[in-house]
């Protein structure tokens, strides 16, 4: 793979090692660290969804812009900038105003990037969608690394060290993707037959985006309370660090694998397996904190819940938003998957908390599995003919 004529694989795979280091470092530590300044389960449940709320809007924002101007990579590049100096906030903030003005800062750039690095590196990929996974997977390495030496850290440190550990992080982001190289005859230049209309008349493609929306709600209290709700329990620092290693080195083994698990089984058949997996994860979450073992499964089945959902849903956006609609295939996919979905999840979460306890909202979250689950069943189709509608 790192040897491919033209594809700047390491390159490549060190954006993916620093974005998703900064998910492992801020998304299982920063809820602590509010949660010392402290500020109520709502306050932190409104500020962790801050970057869930920028995605549901910014990458379309910064998607249209870039397709505009034709500078992908000069807004990948400098909004990844400014999202370290939005971020630098949390340095001097401690009430709950500027915490929020920082943090809608640093998420309203930093939620710009990805989508559209995606978008390229589909392009440097040249329809081999299948070697995705090879790359994306060096995200979930970074990932097992920051959370790993986040847990260790804070387990000498004061949790404050989590500020500048994850501000050094999104300084990689900006470094690594002042290296990115522009794609040449990518198939994003290619025309789209229907236009965006006529990729979204499609009720896969509607269903598969309902879908998304409601598998990222279901993992919303999962990233916004589950480091509490085992610190709370019990669980030390350096086990709590260890049980978000153990779920993505379930995700890196599926990423590895997936080009092959995609070719046997395919795109609709994966969806559905990984919804169902869900359900049962956030259940065994829910009711099974007093047993680690429990824990240990739950935790093994991020690999199907998030690995394989998201490769074989990327591949489906991929292969259903042709063309100049790709870009805008992403954005969406983030917008309503990690944006709209995560805010939903995230929020509920926050509101229900300290009223109907940790259990129940985790078996909120396998419910809201099911629904997905019930979407992909019915509409997701992996060979519905596109039609043909005026180009946008």
């Amino acid at each position: 793979m790192p040897s491919a004529p033209g594809l700047p694989y390491w390159r490549l795979a060190g954006y993916y090692f620093f974005y998703f280091a900064y998910v492992g470092a801020f998304s299982p530590y920063f809820g602590l660290y509010l949660q010392s300044l402290g500020l109520s389960a709502w306050d932190i449940g409104l500020l962790m969804t801050q970057s869930q709320l920028m995605r549901l809007f910014a990458p379309a924002l910064w998607g249209w812009f870039a397709d505009r101007s034709g500078k992908r990579l000069t807004v990948v590049r400098w909004t990844s900038a400014v999202a370290v100096l939005g971020f630098c906030g949390f340095f001097v903030a401690e009430r709950f105003a500027a915490l929020m003005a920082a943090m809608i800062a640093m998420a309203f750039f930093w939620s710009a990037a990805l989508p559209l690095v995606e978008s390229l590196t589909f392009d440097h990929l040249k329809g081999e969608a299948g070697r995705y996974s090879r790359i994306r997977m060096w995200g979930s390495v970074g990932f097992i690394v920051a959370v790993a030496g986040g847990g260790a850290l804070l387990d000498r440190m004061s949790v404050s060290a989590v500020v500048p550990l994850v501000a050094a992080i999104l300084a990689g982001i900006a470094a690594l993707a002042f290296t990115l190289p522009e794609a040449h005859g990518g198939q994003r230049h290619a025309s789209a037959p229907g236009g965006l209309r006529g990729v979204l008349a499609q009720s896969r493609v509607r269903a598969l985006l309902a879908a998304c929306f409601f598998m990222s709600a279901t993992h919303g209290a999962l990233y916004v309370f589950y480091s509490i709700y085992l610190s709370d329990y019990g669980y030390s620092k350096a086990l709590v660090g260890g049980m978000w290693c153990l779920g993505v080195a379930a995700e890196i083994a599926v990423f590895y694998f997936m080009a092959r698990l995609m070719r046997r089984y395919g795109l609709r058949q994966i969806l559905l397996a990984s919804l169902a997996a869900a359900v049962l994860r956030f259940l065994l979450i829910g009711w099974g904190i007093g047993s680690l073992p429990v824990l240990v499964l739950a935790q093994l089945l991020h690999g199907i819940t998030f690995g394989a959902f998201h490769a074989a849903a990327i591949a489906a956006i991929n292969r259903w938003f042709p063309g100049r609609t790709q870009a805008r295939g992403q954005a969406l996919y983030s917008s309503l998957s990690f944006g709209a979905g995560g805010l939903v999840g995230g929020m509920i979460s926050g509101y229900l908390w300290d009223t109907i306890g940790p259990a129940w909202v985790y078996t909120l979250s396998a419910g809201f599995a099911v629904i997905g689950w019930l979407l992909a069943a019915r509409w997701v189709r992996e060979d519905e003919p596109a039609p043909v509608a005026a180009a946008v």
